[in-house]
């Protein structure tokens, strides 16, 4: 049940370990702030139209990555030397956090990269009174909120993602992730990811 995606489009070969954005009340939320990336989100109109199918499964996901933390053993394991979490969907909760962070534990080897906007929750879970250790494999990803600005990179982040509405020379996102790989590359040092709203 808790299987790891095979990603289409840009992100096609990255495997993702998924959850469902109709269903996460934080997308719920920001999907009707117009405002925001989220009023576009490629996730949420997939999951409501020609994805459909995926829903259920990703809900499954949700529900047992976010309703307790689970021992090591009963966490998904991925077959790939680079993953990333939440190719749909978005942090549900600090066990959700927790649980991700136990898989990432377990396969040291594999890279993986988890792009979130809830940068108080990672904050919150990885600071005090926590002090939870952030993995060396873990990329962590701010994933900026609102076009046409650039985010500051938050504490315990190694990258923001931010978004912009016009042709920029700022622009270093333009092709598949597996052409790049600037976001799964742990010596990468680029900082600041900019890509044009689609």
């Amino acid at each position: 049940m808790y299987n790891w995606s095979k990603m289409t489009g840009k992100l096609e070969g990255i495997p993702a370990l998924n959850t469902d954005t109709t269903s996460n009340k934080y997308c719920q939320s920001m999907s009707k702030k117009k405002d925001t990336i989220c009023g576009s989100c490629y996730s949420w109109n997939m999951l409501q139209t020609f994805r459909k199918s995926c829903v259920p499964r990703f809900r499954a996901n949700s529900e047992y990555l976010s309703k307790k933390v689970h021992e090591p053993e009963y966490l998904p394991k991925v077959a790939s030397n680079i993953a990333r979490f939440n190719g749909h969907g978005e942090l549900i909760n600090s066990n959700h956090l927790k649980n991700l962070i136990r898989i990432c534990e377990n396969q040291p080897k594999t890279t993986f990269t988890l792009w979130t906007k809830k940068k108080a929750l990672v904050i919150r879970t990885l600071g005090l009174p926590h002090k939870l250790p952030k993995p060396d494999n873990l990329i962590l990803i701010y994933s900026n909120p609102y076009p046409d600005t650039i985010a500051k990179l938050p504490r315990f982040f190694d990258k923001t993602f931010n978004n912009v509405t016009f042709e920029s020379e700022k622009i270093n996102c333009n092709m598949k992730c597996v052409e790049c790989m600037m976001c799964y590359d742990k010596t990468d040092k680029t900082e600041t990811i900019v890509e044009v709203v689609k």
